[in-house]
């Protein structure tokens, strides 16, 4: 979404609200949308209305209103659930208001009606937690790469605290920084303020600014810092009381982190023993989100079933599948929902399996939900396009290189197969290979004609990811590191600058402008075309672009999580090094 003034957000907002009103009545047209622009800038600004960008806001206006969603698909298993989500459990809901409004400030109005819509049904297909008794409920829902699988689990998140679920645990990725990172957006979109290492409120954010409803603020027992999972230390001073407000655990898929948490409960929430003596919850609604749940929490271990369908009880799962289980085992009302765009893991778990310890596996055998992705959504799909009898046709974004390695594949800068003390070189220079600098300097272009449109505030990342190994990594980091930072000083400072504006320049006519016009042609009249913008423009960019660019290695061993609400109204502009399991959202 382009950067507005408070004047122009603010007609926009209210000609938005307007729009909404009038849905009903017939199509939402350009002729309309000018319409309660022009009614809404009045109101803003009676008798300046010069000082509010009406064009920019209709244009962002007519892009949120032609944007449509399908409907999501489901199969479920109804044995012993009993319908209960209906318009009466809604009225007092509190959490879920506060974040549709954060979200109306973002997203266009069908978006939020799709995010509404979906998990509503999720819900509805979990149980009551005001139901008595012992219930399981084990989903899975499938969304698209990139495409709003955490902002639809926040909202769930939202809904199941408004209903009664008291004790709520993410498990997010096997790394601290994708850890962090989901704990940041969940401080945004549910709890409402910033943690911190102590344990102090820093300041309110996301649903939480202007302090609305700060009584029903939920306790956190994570934090957003890099160290914020759940520790022994948390663990010894923690007093919970879920009875009055829901608590929110964000951990890592780790067994060490899984282990400490299922001894704390155990612990600390337990309430009563079964006939074996083993302490359970029996009173305390739980509700565990497993975002990308097809990783590390499918048990890869094989437990074998009879012919009269009874399965091996002395198999032992995997670590981490183990834990989960044991989590969820130890209370008597839980709902497990997992979330992946590669589904295959999980529903090809068995679903009778079983032990005594670990109680059921993972497989989804209440529901599975297949979310819908926006019209606007650019998937792998779309880049790359569908492998067909004709062939690929994707959209003519991907290039290939072959510098990267020798022509024997057994030497260069980043051989397919190297070694993890491999030293980068290319050509026997301490240096990255051309496809790699035109790649960033394609990056560097890319920020600054976004900030030729109004798009500074936006996040803009690039992943490097060449290599597992993170001592190769590190290598990789300087070298990176230090082509930028020769960047930044030609141009910022004018030392030996005209050579490289000039290759600039003419990767910025050779390729981003052909392009763009490529594109064009292969989107369909109701998708917003890709606008040209002047070289000239692009160019006056550089220098503040090119200092506000970071290069970060993100690992599971980096000191530093990748936080994108660090930068506040401005943007992260950020190169990511990194391996197999990192994230950038952005």
């Amino acid at each position: 979404m382009p950067e507005f003034s408070t004047l122009t957000a603010t007609t926009l907002n209210i000609a938005q609200s307007l729009l909404i009103a009038e849905k009903d009545k017939g199509p939402i047209t350009t002729t309309l949308i000018t319409e309660k622009v022009t009614l809404a800038a009045s109101v803003v600004a009676p008798g300046s209305e010069d000082t509010i960008d009406k064009a920019a806001a209709c244009a962002e206006l007519i892009r949120r209103f032609s944007l449509w969603i399908g409907q999501d698909t489901a199969l479920s298993d109804t044995t012993g659930h009993e319908p209960w989500l209906n318009a009466a459990r809604k009225k007092s809901w509190r959490y879920w208001p506060r974040y549709r409004d954060m979200l109306d400030r973002k997203m266009s109005a069908t978006a939020v009606d799709a995010v509404d819509i979906s998990t509503d049904r999720i819900l509805g297909l979990m149980e009551d937690p005001n139901r008595g008794g012992a219930w399981d409920r084990r989903g899975l829902v499938v969304g698209h790469v990139q495409s709003g699988k955490t902002a639809n689990y926040s909202g769930l998140i939202c809904k199941a605290a408004d209903s009664g679920y008291k004790i709520i645990i993410v498990l997010a990725g096997l790394h601290n920084n994708l850890r962090s990172q989901t704990q940041i957006r969940l401080e945004e979109g549910f709890l409402g303020y910033e943690t911190s290492a102590t344990g102090d409120i820093v300041k309110l954010i996301g649903v939480g600014e202007q302090g609305r409803d700060f009584e029903i603020k939920p306790n956190c027992a994570t934090n957003r810092t890099n160290a914020g999972d759940f520790n022994t230390r948390i663990a010894r001073h923690l007093a919970i009381s879920p009875e009055e407000r829901p608590w929110l655990f964000v951990v890592k898929k780790h067994k060490i982190v899984l282990e400490r948490l299922l001894k704390w409960i155990r612990s600390h929430v337990a309430d009563t023993t079964d006939e074996q003596g083993k302490r359970f919850v029996s009173n305390l609604p739980l509700l565990l989100i497993d975002d990308e749940a097809d990783h590390a929490s499918v048990d890869t271990g094989e437990q074998h079933i009879d012919a009269d369908g009874k399965p091996d009880e002395d198999h032992e799962p995997k670590a981490i599948n183990s834990r989960i289980r044991k989590i969820l085992n130890i209370f008597a009302k839980k709902a497990y929902v997992g979330y992946t765009a590669t589904p295959f893991a999980n529903i090809f778990i068995h679903r009778q399996n079983e032990t005594p310890e670990e109680g059921p596996d993972l497989f989804p055998q209440s529901f599975i939900v297949n979310l819908a992705a926006p019209s606007n959504y650019v998937g792998p799909a779309r880049v790359f396009g569908l492998r067909t009898p004709e062939g690929r046709s994707g959209l003519p974004l991907t290039r290939v290189f072959q510098d990267h390695a020798s022509k024997d594949e057994r030497g260069g800068w980043m051989p397919p197969k190297h070694k993890k003390d491999h030293t980068p070189r290319h050509m026997g220079q301490d240096e990255i290979p051309p496809s790699l600098r035109e790649a960033i300097q394609a990056f560097v272009l890319a920020c600054a004609a976004r900030e030729v449109r109004g798009q500074a505030a936006q996040h803009s990342s690039m992943l490097v990811h060449v290599t597992r190994f993170t001592l190769v990594q590190k290598e990789v980091h300087r070298q990176v590191e230090d082509f930028v930072q020769k960047m930044k000083l030609r141009i910022t400072r004018c030392i030996d600058h005209e050579a490289l504006i000039d290759q600039l320049r003419e990767l910025w006519e050779s390729d981003f402008v052909p392009t763009t016009e490529a594109i064009a042609t292969k989107l369909t009249e109701s998708e917003e075309q890709p606008s040209s913008t002047p070289w000239a423009e692009v160019l006056a960019k550089l220098p503040d672009v090119l200092s506000d660019i970071d290069v970060r290695m993100v690992n599971g061993q980096a000191k530093d999580a990748l936080d994108y609400a660090e930068q506040g109204a401005r943007g992260l502009k950020v190169i990511a090094i990194g391996g197999v399991l990192i994230s950038t959202q952005k």
